[in-house]
């Protein structure tokens, strides 16, 4: 009789037991893997951060951003093959690796396009700018925003770049991009193309005599330690986007979706304003570290851009020449109201 009792004791409390202890089950964030190449105390690394805080904050908590700099996921290049594939989910990197897979990145890349950081932000972020971010989604990438890198400065080992001439014979690291090896070619250097994960250590064993880079790159990726001359030359501005896999953004609902946009234009009116007050506190320390830095004059400026001149046709052609057209008219119509 105990026997029984016992036995319909632990029937019942085999089944009333699941109902009273039961919690309810948490629901998982969701985890975003956010690529970059340059390390966390970065002006990149500090504004995915602020990206990766207000995805957070926007979504309460639903959604998590795991920010991987350092390129611990690989080069831009192959971050981006990553989230065309949808193993990565976003990332972001310079418009000059994009060009192999969206032609009219290469709009970027022209030689002295943009006369000031304004004219850029306007360009970026008005039609232009988004047209061109467009032509990226049917190859199986998003493009968020635009990030400001910054105009690009020259580096080397072995003299100041005074003049046009004193580029001849320098082994010049440049991205892997077409537009970046016919420039500094057309200029008489020895134009090298290598990931930028790889750049320190080619300066360092003199693989590369040089690199061309914004003043907060150079100083945040301590160029200095490796490199004696900086010249200031302003000759391409470079932007930065915040890329998403198509794929994986495919799967995401509309309010996911605008947590994502809202928290990248957070992100990106952070990063630009944080990008071009550590320029001058970039310049003066790369200065006070021993850095020989001189500028180039507007005579020599306006030789290096009419060297360019066959370079920017190219683009044009490379491009298409409404979109070049649509860009220029851009221009023209911003120039005029300031």
């Amino acid at each position: 009789m105990k026997r029984r009792t016992a036995l319909a004791y632990l029937a019942a409390t085999a089944v009333v037991s699941p109902m009273v202890h039961a919690q309810p089950s948490e629901i998982r964030p969701r985890i975003i893997r956010f690529g970059y190449g340059l390390n966390e105390n970065s002006n990149q690394g500090r504004a995915v951060k602020v990206f990766a805080q207000e995805v957070e904050r926007l979504s309460g908590g639903k959604m998590r951003v795991r920010a991987i700099g350092a390129a611990a996921l690989g080069t831009d290049i192959q971050m981006q093959q990553a989230l065309i594939g949808g193993a990565q989910e976003m990332m972001v990197g310079s418009t000059a690796t994009l060009v192999g897979i969206t032609k009219e990145m290469a709009l970027w890349d022209t030689p002295f396009l943009f006369n000031s950081s304004a004219e850029a932000d306007a360009v970026l972020d008005g039609p232009v700018g988004r047209k061109v971010a467009d032509k990226l989604q049917d190859k199986g990438l998003v493009g968020l925003v635009y990030w400001e890198n910054g105009f690009r400065q020259l580096t080397n080992n072995k003299h100041p770049i005074t003049r046009l001439e004193d580029f001849q014979g320098i082994k010049l690291r440049v991205m892997q991009n077409n537009i970046f090896i016919d420039s500094f070619k057309s200029l008489g250097v020895n134009a090298i193309p290598l990931p930028f994960s790889e750049l320190f250590t080619a300066l360092e064993t003199r693989a590369v005599d040089g690199q061309e880079n914004p003043y907060n790159t150079i100083l945040s990726s301590k160029f200095h330690e490796v490199q004696k001359y900086l010249t200031i030359t302003n000759h391409v501005y470079s932007p930065w986007i915040v890329l998403a896999s198509k794929k994986w953004w495919d799967t995401l609902n509309a309010a996911e979706r605008k947590v994502l946009l809202d928290a990248a234009v957070k992100s990106r009116d952070f990063e630009r304003k944080d990008t071009r007050e550590e320029a001058a506190r970039a310049l003066a320390e790369l200065k006070a570290k021993g850095m020989q830095v001189n500028e180039l004059s507007p005579a020599e400026a306006n030789r290096m851009r009419e060297k360019l001149t066959a370079v920017h046709a190219s683009i044009a052609d490379q491009v298409g020449r409404d979109l070049w057209n649509e860009l220029q008219a851009e221009l023209a119509k911003i120039r005029n109201r300031s």
